[in-house]
Protein backbone atom coordinates (compact mmCIF):
# COMPACT_ATOMS: atom_id res chain seq x y z
CA UNK A 1 0.00 0.00 0.00
CA UNK A 2 1.32 3.47 -1.19
CA UNK A 3 1.75 6.48 0.75
CA UNK A 4 1.10 9.62 -0.49
CA UNK A 5 2.99 12.41 0.29
CA UNK A 6 2.63 15.92 0.30
CA UNK A 7 5.20 18.80 0.78
CA UNK A 8 6.03 18.52 4.77
CA UNK A 9 3.07 15.77 5.30
CA UNK A 10 2.61 12.04 4.85
CA UNK A 11 -1.04 10.95 4.54
CA UNK A 12 -1.28 7.70 6.30
CA UNK A 13 -3.82 4.96 4.92
CA UNK A 14 -4.89 2.87 7.96
CA UNK A 15 -8.05 1.44 10.31
CA UNK A 16 -7.60 2.53 13.94
CA UNK A 17 -8.20 -0.80 15.65
CA UNK A 18 -11.70 0.60 17.01
CA UNK A 19 -12.93 2.38 13.82
CA UNK A 20 -14.31 -0.60 11.88
CA UNK A 21 -16.84 -1.93 14.89
CA UNK A 22 -17.64 2.06 15.86
CA UNK A 23 -19.15 2.46 11.67
CA UNK A 24 -18.35 5.74 11.54
CA UNK A 25 -17.46 7.77 8.40
CA UNK A 26 -13.43 7.56 8.13
CA UNK A 27 -10.86 10.02 7.21
CA UNK A 28 -7.04 9.53 6.46
CA UNK A 29 -5.11 10.84 9.17
CA UNK A 30 -2.46 13.73 8.25
CA UNK A 31 0.83 14.38 10.50
CA UNK A 32 2.72 16.65 9.20
CA UNK A 33 6.97 15.91 10.07
CA UNK A 34 9.62 17.95 10.65
CA UNK A 35 12.38 18.11 8.68
CA UNK A 36 14.99 14.81 9.32
CA UNK A 37 18.39 15.79 10.65
CA UNK A 38 20.36 12.96 10.31
CA UNK A 39 20.64 9.89 7.55
CA UNK A 40 20.79 6.20 8.15
CA UNK A 41 21.32 4.43 12.03
CA UNK A 42 24.03 4.36 14.17
CA UNK A 43 25.52 0.30 14.21
CA UNK A 44 25.58 0.47 17.59
CA UNK A 45 21.78 0.78 18.20
CA UNK A 46 21.36 -2.61 16.04
CA UNK A 47 21.50 -4.94 18.51
CA UNK A 48 19.77 -3.72 20.84
CA UNK A 49 17.00 -5.94 22.76
CA UNK A 50 13.52 -6.09 21.50
CA UNK A 51 14.34 -3.51 18.59
CA UNK A 52 11.97 -3.48 15.75
CA UNK A 53 13.43 -4.02 12.53
CA UNK A 54 10.98 -1.92 10.39
CA UNK A 55 12.81 1.72 10.97
CA UNK A 56 13.35 2.08 6.92
CA UNK A 57 9.91 1.19 5.94
CA UNK A 58 6.54 2.69 4.86
CA UNK A 59 4.88 3.68 7.89
CA UNK A 60 1.78 1.56 8.55
CA UNK A 61 -1.50 3.12 7.16
CA UNK A 62 -3.97 4.91 9.46
CA UNK A 63 -7.23 5.78 9.27
CA UNK A 64 -9.40 7.97 12.22
CA UNK A 65 -13.11 8.95 12.02
CA UNK A 66 -13.90 12.30 10.15
CA UNK A 67 -13.49 15.16 12.42
CA UNK A 68 -10.75 13.74 14.78
CA UNK A 69 -8.38 16.58 15.38
CA UNK A 70 -5.14 17.37 17.79
CA UNK A 71 -6.89 17.77 21.27
CA UNK A 72 -3.93 17.65 22.67
CA UNK A 73 -2.87 20.97 21.18
CA UNK A 74 -2.05 24.19 23.70
CA UNK A 75 -3.01 22.01 26.00
CA UNK A 76 -1.68 22.20 29.84
CA UNK A 77 0.94 19.80 30.74
CA UNK A 78 2.74 18.59 34.20
CA UNK A 79 6.16 17.16 34.16
CA UNK A 80 5.95 16.81 37.78
CA UNK A 81 9.17 18.85 38.11
CA UNK A 82 9.16 22.66 39.33
CA UNK A 83 12.42 23.46 37.33
CA UNK A 84 13.12 21.03 34.72
CA UNK A 85 17.05 20.63 33.23
CA UNK A 86 15.72 22.61 29.94
CA UNK A 87 12.72 24.14 28.68
CA UNK A 88 9.33 24.13 29.74
CA UNK A 89 6.13 21.68 29.59
CA UNK A 90 4.40 24.03 27.32
CA UNK A 91 6.99 22.64 24.54
CA UNK A 92 4.95 19.79 24.89
CA UNK A 93 1.82 20.69 22.97
CA UNK A 94 2.67 24.08 21.33
CA UNK A 95 2.82 22.74 17.76
CA UNK A 96 6.58 22.58 17.01
CA UNK A 97 8.68 19.83 16.37
CA UNK A 98 11.59 21.49 15.47
CA UNK A 99 14.68 19.06 16.55
CA UNK A 100 16.68 22.56 17.78
CA UNK A 101 17.95 23.22 21.05
CA UNK A 102 15.08 24.85 22.92
CA UNK A 103 12.45 23.24 21.29
CA UNK A 104 12.12 20.66 23.97
CA UNK A 105 11.88 19.50 27.62
CA UNK A 106 14.65 17.52 29.00
CA UNK A 107 14.08 15.93 32.46
CA UNK A 108 16.43 14.53 34.87
CA UNK A 109 17.97 10.82 35.35
CA UNK A 110 15.50 7.79 36.16
CA UNK A 111 11.88 7.12 35.10
CA UNK A 112 10.05 10.18 34.41
CA UNK A 113 6.55 11.11 32.98
CA UNK A 114 4.37 13.92 31.43
CA UNK A 115 0.99 13.85 31.57
CA UNK A 116 -1.44 15.90 30.05
CA UNK A 117 -5.09 17.73 30.45
CA UNK A 118 -7.51 17.72 28.00
CA UNK A 119 -10.22 19.46 29.68
CA UNK A 120 -12.74 16.87 29.20
CA UNK A 121 -13.39 13.64 28.51
CA UNK A 122 -12.43 12.42 25.09
CA UNK A 123 -12.62 8.99 22.50
CA UNK A 124 -8.46 8.95 21.34
CA UNK A 125 -8.12 7.21 18.41
CA UNK A 126 -4.20 7.61 17.93
CA UNK A 127 -1.17 9.41 19.58
CA UNK A 128 1.77 10.74 18.11
CA UNK A 129 4.77 11.02 20.61
CA UNK A 130 7.95 12.83 19.57
CA UNK A 131 11.18 12.40 22.35
CA UNK A 132 14.06 13.98 20.25
CA UNK A 133 15.44 13.18 16.60
CA UNK A 134 18.70 15.42 16.81
CA UNK A 135 20.96 11.91 16.27
CA UNK A 136 19.21 8.08 16.77
CA UNK A 137 18.83 6.94 19.94
CA UNK A 138 15.94 4.75 21.68
CA UNK A 139 14.06 5.11 24.13
CA UNK A 140 14.06 2.95 27.52
CA UNK A 141 10.60 2.61 29.02
CA UNK A 142 7.83 4.01 26.96
CA UNK A 143 4.48 3.80 28.24
CA UNK A 144 1.11 5.83 27.14
CA UNK A 145 -1.53 5.60 29.63
CA UNK A 146 -4.98 7.56 29.44
CA UNK A 147 -7.53 7.76 32.37
CA UNK A 148 -10.20 9.63 33.70
CA UNK A 149 -8.46 11.28 37.07
CA UNK A 150 -4.86 12.85 37.58
CA UNK A 151 -3.90 10.32 39.68
CA UNK A 152 -4.64 7.53 36.98
CA UNK A 153 -6.72 5.35 39.47
CA UNK A 154 -9.85 5.00 37.76
CA UNK A 155 -10.46 3.52 34.00
CA UNK A 156 -6.91 3.84 33.45
CA UNK A 157 -5.74 2.01 29.84
CA UNK A 158 -2.57 1.29 28.82
CA UNK A 159 -2.00 1.96 24.91
CA UNK A 160 2.09 1.36 24.49
CA UNK A 161 4.31 -0.77 26.32
CA UNK A 162 8.01 -1.69 25.68
CA UNK A 163 8.90 -1.82 29.14
CA UNK A 164 9.70 -5.61 29.03
CA UNK A 165 11.90 -6.09 32.44
CA UNK A 166 8.53 -4.34 34.08
CA UNK A 167 10.93 -1.84 35.57
CA UNK A 168 7.85 0.34 35.99
CA UNK A 169 5.86 -1.72 37.18
CA UNK A 170 2.74 -1.74 34.78
CA UNK A 171 3.68 -5.32 33.66
CA UNK A 172 5.71 -6.56 30.98
CA UNK A 173 5.86 -4.03 27.84
CA UNK A 174 4.67 -6.15 24.83
CA UNK A 175 5.76 -3.35 22.06
CA UNK A 176 9.39 -3.14 20.63
CA UNK A 177 12.05 -0.30 21.38
CA UNK A 178 12.40 1.83 18.64
CA UNK A 179 14.62 4.41 16.99
CA UNK A 180 13.97 7.93 17.28
CA UNK A 181 13.59 9.95 14.11
CA UNK A 182 11.39 13.04 12.90
CA UNK A 183 8.30 10.73 12.54
CA UNK A 184 8.33 10.01 15.90
CA UNK A 185 6.01 7.34 16.90
CA UNK A 186 2.14 6.60 15.96
CA UNK A 187 0.18 4.72 18.36
CA UNK A 188 -3.65 3.28 17.86
CA UNK A 189 -5.36 4.83 20.64
CA UNK A 190 -7.86 2.20 19.90
CA UNK A 191 -10.71 4.25 21.06
CA UNK A 192 -10.12 4.44 24.30
CA UNK A 193 -11.90 7.26 26.57
CA UNK A 194 -10.40 9.40 29.11
CA UNK A 195 -9.21 13.33 30.39
CA UNK A 196 -5.74 12.48 31.40
CA UNK A 197 -2.98 11.21 29.11
CA UNK A 198 0.19 10.42 30.89
CA UNK A 199 3.56 8.96 28.92
CA UNK A 200 6.66 7.58 31.13
CA UNK A 201 10.17 7.17 29.77
CA UNK A 202 13.19 5.75 31.92
CA UNK A 203 16.30 7.28 30.03
CA UNK A 204 17.77 6.49 26.54
CA UNK A 205 20.87 5.11 24.60
CA UNK A 206 23.27 7.88 24.79
CA UNK A 207 22.35 9.40 28.45
CA UNK A 208 20.06 8.82 30.92
CA UNK A 209 17.70 12.10 30.39
CA UNK A 210 14.37 12.17 29.50
CA UNK A 211 13.04 14.49 26.75
CA UNK A 212 9.58 15.23 25.12
CA UNK A 213 9.65 17.43 22.04
CA UNK A 214 5.74 17.69 21.32
CA UNK A 215 2.81 15.21 21.18
CA UNK A 216 0.01 15.17 19.45
CA UNK A 217 -3.50 12.93 20.40
CA UNK A 218 -5.82 12.82 17.79
CA UNK A 219 -9.59 12.31 19.16
CA UNK A 220 -13.19 13.89 19.86
CA UNK A 221 -14.53 15.33 22.74
CA UNK A 222 -17.31 13.20 24.20
CA UNK A 223 -20.41 15.78 24.29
Amino acid sequence: MSVMKRTGFILLIGICSTCISIGQQLERLVLRYPMPVYVGTPKDLMDLDRLERTWEMTLPPFLVPAGTVNIALNKLVDCGEEIPVLGGPDLVTDGSKEAAEGYYLELDMGPKSITIDLEEECTIYAVAVWHYHQKARVYYDVVVQVADDPDFIVNVNTIYNNDYDNSLGFGVGEDLHYIENNKGRLIDGRGVTGRYARFYSNGNTDNRQNHYLEVEIYGKPNI
